[in-house]
């Protein structure tokens, strides 16, 4: 059955929690009101979703469609501005105080069920054949055309391969691995809410991002982070989107999440999902990297 987005955080509430949950409990980790609660849980109990507080067979069942089934990294790139180490090392190799950077976005997905992993690769890119002795799942994605065009270009290999997903830049340093979910309720990007930034941001309305831009000001301006989640339907969409823009003059030159973001974004509607400063860092030059690991600062 298709659940309502109450239904969906309940039952997502009750799956997280090993224990029966009592409504104050259900209250407090979802936010909705007693008496909203009340009437949800009951709609659940008499569709056998859920029973005296926990989500039942069929319940899990239910949200089969809401769980992200892969995760897509986006690591084919050089990495210029954190020369002079990625002249022999893709930055998500790098290791920060003695862990690779994507390992520690592996072992997220890992934590929240998700094992089909696939690595879109380029520069150096048997260097990452080293992740297979710690992680034998993951399969590799070559990108030939990582120095002639931009990341839209490691979109198209993986194009395919884009519902239920999460697509990773995959030079993240994440902090804290529970903001990757199990299950979502529709398509969504995480962000970071601000007042004014000079980064790449979003523009978000009711929850739903409707412009992507370099800086920004205001009550409605969410810093951009390089971690998005497709359900099916729109990973469907974007296989035949991406391939269009990358056509289309300059195609070539786009970033990918421009695709639903700017140039077809009337096909989609992408929430925002807040995620916090100290979640996560992406380290864009030698000097953050310094700063952060100071075994580099020699």
């Amino acid at each position: 059955m298709e659940l309502t987005r109450k239904q969906f955080e309940i039952l997502v509430a009750m799956a997280e929690n090993k224990l029966p949950m009592k409504q104050r409990e259900l209250e407090q980790t979802t936010g909705y009101s007693l008496g909203t609660i009340n009437r949800t849980v009951k709609e659940l109990t008499e569709a056998g979703l859920a029973a005296q507080g926990t989500i039942t067979n069929s319940g899990l069942t239910a949200l089969e469609p809401y769980r992200a089934k892969r995760v897509i990294f986006i690591a084919a790139g050089f990495g210029s501005r954190l020369v002079p180490i990625t002249f022999n090392t893709p930055k998500p190799l790098v290791r920060v105080h003695g862990v690779r950077i994507i390992d520690r976005l592996i072992d997220a997905c890992l934590e929240a069920g998700i094992n089909e992993i696939y690595v879109v690769r380029g520069y150096l890119a048997e260097l990452f054949d080293q992740l297979l002795y710690k992680y034998p799942m993951i399969k590799f994605l070559e990108n030939p055309l990582y120095n002639e065009a931009n990341n839209i270009s490691s979109s198209l290999v993986a194009r395919y391969l884009l519902s239920n997903a999460y697509v990773f830049e995959a030079d993240l340093l994440i902090r804290n691995p529970a903001i990757i979910r199990k299950y979502h309720y529709t398509s969504d990007f995480l962000a970071i809410k601000k007042d004014r930034t000079d980064d790449w941001c979003f523009v978000v309305k009711d929850g739903v991002i409707t412009e992507e831009k370099v800086g920004g000001e205001g009550d409605n301006i969410w810093q951009m982070v390089g971690i998005s989640y497709w359900n099916e339907i729109d990973g469907h969409k974007l296989s035949q989107d991406i391939a269009e823009v990358y056509a289309s003059p300059g195609g070539r030159e786009r970033y990918w999440e421009q695709v639903p973001l700017v140039y077809r974004k009337a096909h989609y509607a992408v929430e925002v999902r807040e995620c916090f400063e100290e979640d996560i860092v992406e380290i864009d030059t030698f000097k953050e990297l310094k700063a952060i690991d100071k075994t580099y600062d020699v």
